[in-house]
């Protein structure tokens, strides 16, 4: 099936990876937003300044997808907000994991402008 819009046909999953540069979490939705299931790095034993990497990002959208897998879920849609380490690796994981991604969408917010500037130092 063909996304319109970014609109998800109804009786789909949708996976949101929000990967920040110190954490990746992840939450398994279905097209009305109620949650199905949800991981993160932080969730099994990797605290500190592990949970920031690619492998720990890996291990919860494996973890992830076990957990879907068992509910009887083998098709998802991916969609994919900011920019850390865990970005590139949220896919791997989850197909690793037995799942088919159907799409994949990047919901990043872009700033068109950006903030105000501070005033110019006069000496």
């Amino acid at each position: 099936m063909a996304l319109k819009n970014n609109i998800v046909p109804e009786d789909d999953i949708i996976v949101h990876s929000f990967c920040t540069f110190r954490n990746t979490i992840l939450t398994a939705t279905d097209d009305k937003g109620n949650t199905i299931s949800s991981s993160s790095s932080g969730t099994r034993y990797i605290r500190g300044s592990r949970r920031a990497t690619a492998f720990s990002a890996q291990s919860a959208a494996a973890r992830l997808s076990e957990d879907l897998k068992n509910k009887g879920i083998h098709k998802i849609h991916l969609f994919l907000k900011g920019m850390g380490k865990g970005r590139t690796s949220v896919p791997k994981g989850l197909q690793a994991g037995g799942l088919k991604i159907i799409s994949i969408i990047d919901k990043t917010p872009i700033p068109y402008n950006g903030c105000r500037p501070s005033k110019r130092r006069r000496v």
